[in-house]
């Protein structure tokens, strides 16, 4: 699926919840809508610790992800062998936030962890639908 970028308001929600968490990491599957990643789904039972932080994919619910969020303690932003392990099953963008978690300190990633471009937009979200 092609990604035109982020809404400002979604990298905004993801870098205050990595900082909110930290030093435990945060994660979440990134959801497009109209070609923006508009939302983060956070799975029930993730798990998180300050080495790592775990997605129950086994818990997704029947949606579609285009990547993975997730956050790293330091600055340090380079994603890990298991940051790879994950990248090849959620999709093809993914985004590592870290220290001092601001509009400078993320980067987002293909599914081999290379570095990719991921303009961030100013978009109106939709509100949600509730049921």
């Amino acid at each position: 699926m092609k990604v035109n970028g982020i809404a400002r308001e979604t990298l905004e929600f993801i870098l205050s919840v990595s900082k909110s968490m930290a030093p435990k990491e945060f994660a979440g599957l990134l959801q497009v809508e109209d070609g923006v990643i508009a939302e983060v789904l956070i799975l029930p039972g993730t798990e998180s610790s300050e080495q790592n932080a775990v997605i129950k994919l086994f818990m997704m619910p029947n949606v579609s992800s285009v990547g993975s969020v997730h956050s790293h303690p330091g600055s340090n932003i380079t994603p890990s062998n298991a940051d790879l392990r994950l990248f090849g099953k959620t999709g093809s963008y993914h985004i590592i936030v870290g220290a001092p978690y601001d509009e400078n300190s993320w980067q987002c990633y293909n599914g081999d962890g290379e570095p990719i471009e991921l303009p961030v937009l100013d978009v109106e979200l939709k509100e949600p639908d509730f049921i």
